[in-house]
């Protein structure tokens, strides 16, 4: 069991710079920013109404109603994703019962689906007309259970909440149940929902920008004049499958699971933890069994704060030099529970396209910046390996590493 590989057979995005590969690729390479305006958190009482730009997809042509009002928002996007996943592992919607496949999902919030259901009652003075579909709706576990009914996914379902690391977690824990036998095939990913109500605890704590003159700048990783996040949404979807079945079933790979790293910085919620997250990369080279200076790229968490960017940018500095930087969120925002599981299909993309995505917006580093060899514009470049950095609220920090087959 011990030489069990794991390898990417699959993957779909739904997200601010794309809804499918194609268009999210042609965003990477051209630097495309996926932020805008949504003019109702003015009314709701925003400070910032900044967020990046999802569209609700159409799920008629796919699923019926029954199927249909179970799903939460992010849900929804989750379903949209995961199809273009199992279509690009030649694994049919069908025709999973094949394969026991198992399910591992990131999410840490259904703020809108709570929010309706009290809104029903308060209206009616009656629980009842929340409607049957709230109680699972409203669940953390929405995606999972209802990805396991609409594809038919006989083996574990299991959803992780971890913050702004919650989907990266997914993806180091599928690979550590497909070595050690336990899993063949394991759908992995995260959803973010969009919505108005989604993101009012954090714009009340004044995390994000408020450059809403020009909001496809206003996320800037790394630059000096940074002055917050830009939440941002979807859905990501990495198969996550051992390597010989993979190749028994003639199954395409886009590179393979070689590390995963964790910790948990312990002390304050909300501050960043350079010990944190310098303990959690370690780990994943580690786990890896490579050193720091086998890192081609790195697609750093970085979310356009002052003190994490700070935190980040030393951590990569002091262990990997000047090896290539950018940070994805400065085109798509911080995608928060999806982050780590797209930021993993953006780092795919460049590498199987060897090219680096630009860390847009980026004009001056400040004294803990610009040590990095940071990125500005779509640059060629043979990648091997990358390192993905994904780390959330709480000190729940995680770190992944693929490498090019």
């Amino acid at each position: 069991m011990e030489n069990r590989r794991v390898v990417i057979t699959g993957f779909g995005i739904y997200s601010s710079i794309g809804q499918n590969e194609k268009e999210v690729l042609d965003s990477l390479r051209t630097g495309r920013s996926g932020i805008g305006i949504d003019p109702t958190r003015t009314e709701y009482g925003y400070s910032s109404i900044l967020t990046g730009i999802v569209q609700q997809p159409d799920l008629k042509p796919y699923l019926n109603r029954k199927q249909r009002i179970y799903l939460s928002e992010e849900a929804e996007y989750a379903y949209i994703s995961t199809l273009e996943a199992l279509n690009k592992a030649n694994i049919s919607p069908e025709n999973t019962q094949d394969n026991t496949i198992g399910i591992l999902f990131g999410n840490d919030s259904s703020t809108k689906a709570i929010i309706e259901a009290h809104e029903d009652a308060c209206k009616s003075k009656d629980t009842m007309m929340m409607g049957q579909s709230a109680v699972f709706k409203t669940m953390n576990s929405n995606i999972t259970m209802n990805l396991s009914s609409i594809f038919n996914l006989q083996g574990i379902s299991l959803s992780v909440s971890a913050a702004c690391a919650s989907s990266s977690h997914t993806i180091g824990l599928g690979m550590a149940l497909i070595k050690q036998g336990w899993q063949d095939i394991i759908v992995c990913g995260g959803a973010q929902e969009v919505n108005t109500f989604s993101m009012a605890s954090f714009d009340a704590i004044g995390a994000f920008s408020k450059r809403v003159s020009d909001p496809t700048k206003a996320s800037r990783p790394f630059d000096k004049n940074r002055d917050g996040l830009v939440p941002s949404g979807g859905a990501a979807t990495v198969i996550l499958e051992e390597y010989e079945h993979a190749k028994r079933r003639n199954a395409p790979i886009y590179g393979e699971i070689i590390g995963y790293g964790f910790s948990s910085s312990g002390g304050s919620l909300a501050t960043p933890s350079y010990d944190g997250y310098k303990k959690a990369i370690q780990n994943s080279l580690h786990n890896a069994g490579i050193s720091a200076a086998d890192i081609d790229y790195v697609n750093a968490h970085a979310t356009s704060t002052i003190l994490g960017d700070a935190a980040e940018a030393k951590v990569i500095h002091d262990l990997m030099g000047d090896v290539p930087v950018s940070s994805t969120k400065s085109m798509t925002g911080h995608e928060c529970w999806m982050a780590g599981a797209s930021e993993i299909i953006y780092s795919l993309l460049m590498m199987n396209n060897q090219f680096i995505a630009p860390n847009i917006n980026f004009e001056e580093g400040d004294e803990a910046t610009s040590v990095l060899n940071l990125i500005t514009k779509t640059t060629e470049k043979k990648i091997n390996t990358f390192l993905s950095n994904s780390f959330g609220f709480g000190g729940t920090n995680s770190c992944l590493i693929v490498r090019k087959i």
